[in-house]
């Protein structure tokens, strides 16, 4: 097998762990979500703390959560970009929530990016990062795509 056949295979590997991932969150799974991260995660979220280190915090985390997210809703994902080789690879990519119009978790985008390590021949997560950009002349976040 080639170079670019192998990545081209790693690259089709990560695209379905973050939709495996998304589906996770969708169903409020939290083993299957958990099942996704690397045992030394660190997580830099949205929200406090300004980061997260191992997979217990990272569980509690979306236990604490998940009970905010309406009963039914799904993820929409735009600009998917991977950068692979044999044991690393990076992705970032813009998301939002869908379900509920009036539901607060469905009115922004967010940005996110994550480092996946290949251990014993699966990808797991071993860094995460999800933000809002804000207006530097307000300080305010910003939650649409076109502001």
């Amino acid at each position: 097998m080639t170079v670019a056949n192998i990545n081209t295979n790693h690259e089709a590997q990560i695209r379905q762990l973050i939709s495996d991932q998304q589906r996770a969150i969708c169903a409020k799974d939290v083993d299957q979500i958990m099942s996704h991260y690397a045992n030394e995660v660190i997580l830099f979220d949205v929200k406090p703390p300004f980061q997260t280190k191992g997979k217990d915090a990272v569980r509690q985390i979306w236990e604490d959560c998940l009970p905010y997210f309406p009963n039914s809703f799904e993820m929409e994902t735009r600009d998917l970009t991977i950068a692979v080789n044999d044991n690393l690879a990076t992705a970032h990519w813009l998301f939002h929530f869908t379900g509920e119009q009036d539901h607060p978790a469905m009115k922004m985008w967010l940005r996110a990016t994550a480092v996946y390590q290949k251990n014993q021949g699966n990808w797991q997560i071993l860094h995460e990062h999800i933000s809002v950009p804000f207006a530097p002349e307000t300080s305010q976040a910003v939650f649409t795509l076109n502001p």
